[in-house]
């Protein structure tokens, strides 16, 4: 059987010419390649957290976040997402994780950190649409600004980097389904 409409013809009959026992062992080779580049990639973009009685750190990608004890009021987990509260409220980090959650919780709470199952501040969330009243200057051009990024493929560190410039101005942002809601805490 032919196929005229397939791509890459020419080297599928090459690859397909080469004898056994190659045509296997070039093929377990190849796929054990791959797996180890794709492996590779997920432990790179993953959140590592490390927690002691002073601090935690969170770590992704090849950058750091460092917190003093003082500065964790509660850490939470809201879905898929781990969150770090200040005293005021304030959301002081948020990030994807994909560390067995029992295990998390249980490494907080043996360093004396309280530890939520669901953010306590989950139904102070509204949705964001542009031009939404109340919000503190400069705030609607972010949201904007980072629903665009959101948008793009390698939009991900340009988010991440908006999000913490709506965090300077007061607005906690988390998003879900791909909206943005937002809320904002009362500051002493």
């Amino acid at each position: 059987m032919t196929w005229s409409w397939a791509p890459l013809q020419g080297p599928a009959e090459l690859l397909a010419s080469v004898p056994e026992p190659w045509q296997s062992v070039g093929s377990v080779g190849v796929g054990a390649v791959l797996g180890l580049v794709v492996g590779v990639i997920a432990v790179h973009e993953a959140l590592s957290v490390r927690v002691s009685a002073d601090r935690v750190v969170l770590g992704i990608r090849d950058s750091s976040q460092e917190f003093r004890r003082e500065e964790i009021a509660l850490v939470v987990r809201d879905g898929k997402q781990l969150v770090l509260l200040g005293p005021d409220g304030m959301e002081i980090a948020r990030e994807e994780c994909g560390l067995p959650w029992p295990r998390l919780a249980e490494a907080f709470a043996a360093h004396g950190y309280r530890w939520a199952d669901e953010d306590p501040h989950r139904r102070d969330f509204r949705r964001w649409v542009p031009g939404m009243p109340g919000l503190p200057e400069g705030a609607d051009a972010l949201l904007r600004a980072r629903a665009a990024a959101r948008e793009k493929d390698e939009g991900a560190d340009d988010a991440r980097e908006l999000r913490g410039e709506l965090l300077r101005l007061g607005v906690v942002e988390r998003d879900e389904k791909k909206r943005q809601y937002l809320r904002i805490p009362l500051r002493s």
